[in-house]
């Protein structure tokens, strides 16, 4: 008898579950759910730069955010909206110290800083030598007023002095013109305006002005407030005022959390990535941007750096899956409608990336003001991707929309007139199945005719197809049906290799790719389908390093990637479990969760060998991932608390 394959061997050694088994899963369940998060580490014991470059905190309100770094620096700042020019730029500055505002606290001994539990607020504290500590609070206001949300393009530092004599520099170091030295300012009474470009911006602050201009070091004996933002008077008593938006802004949070839908187990994880979820919605316009920041490098000294700011429609399909899993359906209802505007301007061909307010263009241009994130450049400003030709744009458009026509939670459900605009976006997407496109991947160097891109154009007919019958519009339905019953013949014909024995990336062709794994979730095949199960495994050993998924392996327009995808891993997690292989998938997880910073975020992609993070941060593909499938993987609540102990 020959030796059994390596897949022959996972699978003769998988244990069955037993009743034994499941009562350690619901103990294990009930541990995770219980667990709590982590402070960032103390300075003493952080590790070297380039692993904690990363280890940052988002702050925002839905309408600017900014990132704070484990000591209470403000390292990066776009103002006033989340693609403007950054006003805090320090992230991008290389070794140059500028762009930023932080508290330096004399013979600092060590720090600690962590989220208040389930806000966006950031608390820091500092402690010196001598036993002198102060507590730095961020946070940008957001909370109900007027009947509406108060939501103004402000960051506010809160300074207190809790034990000793501390002695501080406040140091206010803004850029314009994307890493310009913003050299011009003037005081006022208890403000000082910072001028450069087409922004000014303002400080309002309780401190002594002339010790924040001139960098003094002063002893810190009562509490104080900064507050920035737009060039408007400050009507209020300072920290009183800084002091009330933070209640409000907690007590805001904390209602908000309140209302989400949860899964039993890693339940601080979710509620973590729900708010960051939250704070990647640009709420005037509805639109959620791929992440905060760009070009910080997918590898390092790569060059794959892009600027991530605006909205990819391919993620809509994605995040309107996690918003539905948390009910946040005020936000997905305005992310759908946000779709659906972009959608509807089918004046020309329909782009993968907007910007947050469609219509304006993304122009890519190299920032030659900043050095980059660790001096590893360039660094890009708007994205050549949005003139892409992407086919799985049409798919992802339809995907997301669908969830108007069957969710009874909203006001306003999908009916004839909705579903009529929707139509010519799926005639591209039948015209374009099975021509080349760049892909997922956004190639910028070569076209195929990519088994991602054909599947989503599938999916858009098949969607229009299940519409159209739930609308009883059957001449519609069978229209619809047809065309994606003959996509998807021609799509599992050609996509699939013989001797690879496996769905490849591109029809016709023999590369592996992760994104594959996605045509069990949109329908194109089910799961129990032998050719998806092989899939898996062939993706499992061979896109596999380290422990980390690959969205592929062979070279593309700048060499072999060097780090893995993280949404990759997350896609992988959840075909393991549709597959059956649940504890793997669950075991996969939990490793990956173990890599998130230490305010629970996670950027775009990780390296297999150092573990370090990289890419733009924080990334909402991550962070809806870490929804989706702790969802789909937690145990459930009935079979957990209320039988633990059988």
């Amino acid at each position: 008898m020959s030796a059994p394959t390596p897949r022959e061997t996972r699978r003769v050694g998988r244990k069955p579950t037993t009743p034994g088994r499941r009562a350690r899963r619901r103990q294990g369940a009930l541990t995770a759910a219980l667990a709590r998060p982590k402070a960032a580490p103390a300075v003493g014991n952080a590790p070297s730069i380039k692993e904690q470059a990363l280890d940052l905190a988002l702050i925002g309100n839905c309408r600017i955010a900014a990132l704070v770094n484990p000591t209470g620096r403000i390292v990066w700042w776009c103002f006033p909206r989340f693609d403007s020019d950054p006003v805090f730029s320090r992230l991008l500055a290389g070794d140059e110290e500028k762009g930023f505002c932080d508290v330096v606290l004399a013979d600092m001994a060590k720090s600690t800083s962590s989220y208040i539990r389930n806000t966006a607020i950031v608390v820091t504290e500092l402690e010196d030598h001598h036993g002198g500590r102060i507590r730095i609070t961020d946070f940008a206001p957001r909370f109900n007023l007027y009947e509406r949300t108060f939501r103004s393009p402000q960051i506010i530092r809160r300074i207190e002095p809790l034990a000793g004599l501390p002695r501080v520099q406040i140091r206010v170091r803004p850029t314009h013109a994307y890493g310009r030295p913003t050299t011009g300012s003037s005081i006022g009474s208890n403000h000082i305006r910072y001028r450069g470009g087409d922004e000014v911006l303002r400080l309002s602050t309780n401190a002594p002005l002339s010790y924040i201009a001139q960098e003094t070091l002063f002893p810190l004996t009562r509490p104080l407030a900064l507050v920035f933002g737009a060039d408007e008077p400050f009507e209020g008593a300072i920290e009183q005022t800084a002091r009330e938006f933070e209640d409000h802004t907690r007590g805001y949070w904390h209602a908000w959390v309140r209302s989400l839908s949860l899964p039993f187990e890693w339940q601080s994880a979710v509620i973590r990535a729900a708010i960051t979820l939250q704070l990647c919605s640009f709420e005037e316009t509805g639109g959620i941007v791929a992440a905060h920041t760009t070009s910080i490098p997918e590898a390092p000294n790569s060059g794959r750096n892009w600027d991530y700011r605006y909205c990819w429609l391919r993620d809509a399909y994605f995040v309107v899956q996690a918003l539905n899993q948390l009910s946040t359906t005020q936000t997905m209802e305005a992310y759908l409608n946000y779709v659906t505007t972009v959608a509807a301007q089918l004046h020309e061909p329909l782009g993968p990336v907007h910007s947050i307010v469609p219509g304006e263009h993304l122009d890519e241009i190299i920032a030659k003001g900043l050095a980059g994130f660790l001096g590893m450049g360039p660094v890009r400003v708007g994205n050549e991707a949005s003139a892409q030709v992407q086919h799985d744009v049409y798919g992802s458009v339809i995907l997301a929309a669908t969830q108007m026509f069957v969710d009874e939670r909203l006001p306003r459900m999908g009916d004839e007139t909705l579903f009529k605009r929707l139509e010519p976006v799926g005639e591209l997407a039948f015209d374009n199945a099975l021509k080349p496109d760049a892909g997922i991947w956004e190639y910028r160097g070569r076209k195929r005719i990519h088994t991602y891109s054909a599947a989503l154009c599938w999916a858009a007919c098949d969607r229009l197809g299940q519409i159209a019958a739930s609308l009883g519009l059957t001449a519609r339905a069978r229209y619809w049906s047809r065309k994606a019953n003959g996509l998807r013949k021609e799509i599992l014909a050609r996509a699939w290799n013989e001797t690879k024995g496996a769905f490849v990336g591109a029809l016709d062709d023999t590369e592996l790719d992760a994104s594959v794994l996605r045509i069990a979730e949109v329908g194109l095949v089910t799961p129990s389908d032998p050719r998806f199960i092989a899939t898996c495994d062939i993706i499992g050993e061979k896109l596999l390093r380290n422990g980390r998924i690959m969205r592929y392996t062979a070279d593309d327009d700048f060499g072999a990637p060097e780090t893995a995808f993280l949404a990759c891993n997350f896609w992988y997690i959840e075909a393991l479990a549709a597959v059956g292989r649940r504890d793997e998938a669950r075991e996969f997880f939990v490793g990956l969760l173990d890599r998130r910073n230490s305010f629970g975020l996670l950027s775009e992609d990780i390296h297999p060998q150092t573990g370090a993070l990289w890419g733009n941060f924080p990334q909402t593909y991550s962070m809806a991932g870490i929804i989706n499938v702790a969802t789909r993987l937690s145990e459930k609540w009935e079979d957990v608390w209320c039988r633990v102990s059988s």
